[in-house]
């Protein structure tokens, strides 16, 4: 019985000791808790207060870059990049409210921003690509723009991408980094553009009659520009017809609408005036062979 009992004191022993240091843990976590909670109140409120201004902030900014006649796309980059920088400064203040020292912000910072550039490298070129297109503008929103073989009307230009809208109505997000290194066209950068076309006439047909009914509609078309003068020349013999190029200049807005207007009109004026337009023909010949 004696036994028993000396055996059993060395475990309740143990277990005391354990719950001696469990409660030791608990009162100290606790009272680190309480000391905490006016730190971590005010943290909660500088936080949700924070928040608050980094969006009044934002749609002051934004507010005021309306007014200042700035770049849709342009502000809308901006506003992005400057709303993100406040986010971090936000946190920063946070945490030094709970008492972390700044070197170890600092240093946090640091860590997550390499791991950030190493795993996200594509993101980082696509955001420098931002900042290429904002500084240098090769194109403003509502330009109608060819990027990396893309045709489309410029939406937006944000952090990481440059949205385009096809006329076909398809949205397509092309990362800044290949738009920065793409070839760009922009189509709408100059008012005027010239359209480029060409009709064929069979080698019949009286070439200088054609010439003279097409320089007859441009000049009584009045979207038709007089200045750059409009262009109207022989430019080829081909195999069953005479090429003759149109060029002239019409403005930006209404450039697919007279490249139309000139075809159908052409057209026409080709089949009012007996003016052939070739199509490809082949001539077969049968030789009838000879009996011997």
């Amino acid at each position: 019985m004696e036994n028993a009992t000396t055996q059993a004191d060395p475990v309740a022993s143990a277990f005391q000791e354990q719950a001696d240091k469990t409660s030791s843990f608990l009162n100290t976590a606790g009272d680190k808790l309480v000391k905490a909670i006016p730190a971590l109140i005010t943290a909660a409120i500088v936080l949700i207060i924070g928040l608050l201004l980094v969006k009044l902030m934002s749609f002051i900014i934004n507010k005021a870059m309306r007014r200042s006649n700035v770049n849709e796309a342009a502000r809308s980059f901006l506003v992005s990049f400057i709303r993100i920088v406040l986010y971090l400064v936000l946190a920063a203040i946070v945490l030094s409210l709970l008492k972390v020292p700044m070197s170890s912000i600092v240093t946090i910072f640091g860590a997550v921003g390499l791991a950030i550039s190493l795993a996200l490298q594509n993101c980082l070129s696509n955001l420098a690509g931002g900042f290429i297109i904002l500084f240098s503008k090769p194109f403003s929103a509502g330009d109608v723009v060819e990027v990396d073989g893309t045709v489309g009307t410029v939406r937006s230009i944000s952090i990481l991408y440059t949205q385009l809208v096809t006329f076909d109505s398809k949205t397509v997000l092309i990362p800044n980094g290949k738009v920065s290194d793409a070839k760009i066209i922009n189509y709408t950068d100059t008012p005027s553009r010239r359209i480029e076309l060409t009709f064929d006439i069979s080698y019949d047909s009286d070439y200088s009659m054609a010439r003279a009914l097409i320089l007859s509609y441009i000049s009584e078309n009045n979207k038709i520009q007089k200045s750059p003068e409009p262009i109207v020349r022989m430019s080829g013999h081909k195999s069953s017809s005479v090429a003759i190029d149109v060029f002239v200049w019409v403005r930006n807005e209404d450039y697919l609408e007279m490249r139309y207007t000139l075809i159908e009109a052409i057209k026409e004026i080709f089949d009012s005036h007996g003016i052939k337009i070739p199509y490809d023909q082949l001539d077969v010949h049968i030789k009838e062979r000879k009996e011997s």
